[in-house]
C-alpha cells in the first residue's frame, strides 16, 4: 500500500532506500539538500519518497524514545475567516488544559495544500489532528496513512472515512433560516451558498428547500447561486439586478453575507431605500452584523465551541491503542435562529 512500510507501518529511511536502490545516507544527504550527491541519485531517491509516501520525523532529534510531542495539528480551510480562527481558538483551549499546544495550518480549500500540510503535521509528531476536510480524495486520512494518529473532522463529514465528526445542525439550522423568512410573508427567497460538493453546503441547501417545499414552493434556479464561497459579490448584483428581485435572501455562510451587504450599502448609498433591499438570514454570525444597514436574522453557534468539542473528542481517543478505541462517533450540535425578519 502506498504510505506504508513493512508490517503496515509508516516507510522508514531504510525502505525509501531499497526502493531506490541506495543508501540510506544518500536518502538523508538527498532530503537534507542533495549535497553531494549525483542527480540521477536524487531523482531516484524522491520518486521512491513520492512512490512510499515517505515522511520526515522532524522532531526526532528533539524527542526522546517514547517522549510525547504535545501537539495537536489543527487544519482549517480559511485563516482570514474569523469564524476559523475563533475555531481555532476553541481546540487550543481543551489542549492547554492537557499541557498540549495547536500546530496551527491554512488549507484555502485546496486538497493538494491538505495532503500536504497533513504530512507534515505528522512529520512534527502530532499526538492527534482536527481538520476541517477541504473536500476531494482522502486517501491520505485513512488509518494506514496515519498510524496511530487519531483524526478528527470538524463541520464538514468525509463519508467512508471512519473517523470522529462533530457537525452544526446544518439542515436544520438552514431550514428554520428559510421558515422565517416564510413566516414573514416573503416567496421569492434568493440563496446564496457555495460549492455544491461540499458537505457542509449540500446540507444548508437541503434545509433551504425543504422549508419552501414545506409550503408548497420550489426553488428558482434564477434564485440560487451555489458555487461560491468568499466571493459572493457577483452573485447578489445579479439577483438584486433581476427584473423581479428577490425579496429575502438566505445566505448559507458569513463571507456570503458580508459580500451580500457590502453590495446592499453601496446601493443604499446610491439613493436605494431600505424597503427595495431584501431581508437577510445568515447562517453564522459575524462581526457587527448588528450595525448592517439592513436588518440580519442570524443562524447563530458558536465557533469556539465547535472547536472545543472536537479537541475533547480527540483527547479522549490519545493514549488509547488504536485497535481500542472503539467506533467512530458523530457529534451534532444544535443551532439558534436569532429572529430580525421584517415583513414582506
Amino acid at each position: 500500500m502506498v504510505g506504508v512500510g513493512s508490517q503496515g507501518k509508516p516507510p522508514t529511511v531504510k525502505e525509501v532506500a531499497r526502493h531506490a536502490g541506495v543508501s540510506p545516507m544518500t536518502v538523508s544527504r538527498t532530503l537534507a539538500g542533495g549535497a553531494n550527491v549525483r542527480p540521477d541519485l536524487q531523482e531516484r531517491v524522491l520518486a521512491a519518497v513520492h512512490e512510499l509516501g515517505y515522511r520526515r520525523n522532524e522532531n526526532a532529534r528533539i524527542l526522546r524514545p517514547g517522549q510525547a510531542s504535545g501537539l495537536i495539528g489543527v487544519a482549517i480551510t480559511n485563516l482570514g475567516n474569523p469564524y476559523y480562527g475563533n475555531f481555532a481558538l476553541g481546540v487550543e483551549e481543551v489542549a492547554a488544559e492537557t499541557g498540549r499546544r495547536i500546530v496551527l495550518g491554512n488549507t484555502g480549500g485546496d486538497p493538494a495544500r491538505e495532503r500536504q500540510l497533513v504530512a507534515d503535521f505528522l512529520g512534527r509528531q502530532v499526538e492527534g489532528l482536527v481538520l476541517v476536510p477541504a473536500g476531494g480524495p482522502s486517501d491520505h486520512l485513512q488509518p494506514g496513512r496515519l498510524g496511530d494518529v487519531p483524526l478528527v473532522l470538524a463541520s464538514r463529514r468525509i463519508y467512508g472515512l471512519d473517523v470522529d465528526v462533530v457537525l452544526l445542525d446544518d439542515v436544520g439550522g438552514a431550514y428554520r433560516g428559510t421558515l422565517a423568512l416564510l413566516d414573514a410573508g416573503h416567496t421569492r427567497i434568493g440563496y446564496l451558498g457555495y460549492v455544491s460538493s461540499a458537505f457542509t453546503g449540500a446540507r444548508r441547501y437541503e434545509g433551504y428547500v425543504r422549508a419552501l417545499e414545506e409550503r408548497g414552493l420550489h426553488p428558482d434556479p434564477a434564485l440560487v447561486f451555489r458555487e461560491q464561497e468568499d466571493a459572493a459579490g457577483g452573485a447578489i448584483r445579479r439577483l438584486l439586478d433581476l427584473d423581479e428581485p428577490p425579496t429575502a435572501i438566505f445566505s448559507a455562510n458569513n463571507r456570503n453575507s458580508i459580500d451580500a451587504l457590502r453590495e446592499i450599502g453601496r446601493r443604499l448609498r446610491s439613493g436605494a431605500t431600505p424597503q427595495e433591499m431584501p431581508a437577510l438570514v445568515s447562517f453564522d454570525d459575524f462581526e457587527l452584523a448588528e450595525l448592517m444597514p439592513v436588518p440580519v436574522t442570524i443562524v447563530d453557534h458558536d465557533p469556539r465551541q465547535l472547536g472545543r468539542e472536537a479537541a475533547r473528542l480527540l483527547l479522549s481517543r490519545l493514549g488509547a491503542d488504536a485497535r481500542q478505541r472503539g467506533p467512530a462517533r458523530m457529534v451534532e450540535m444544535p443551532v439558534r435562529v436569532a429572529p430580525a425578519v421584517p415583513s414582506a
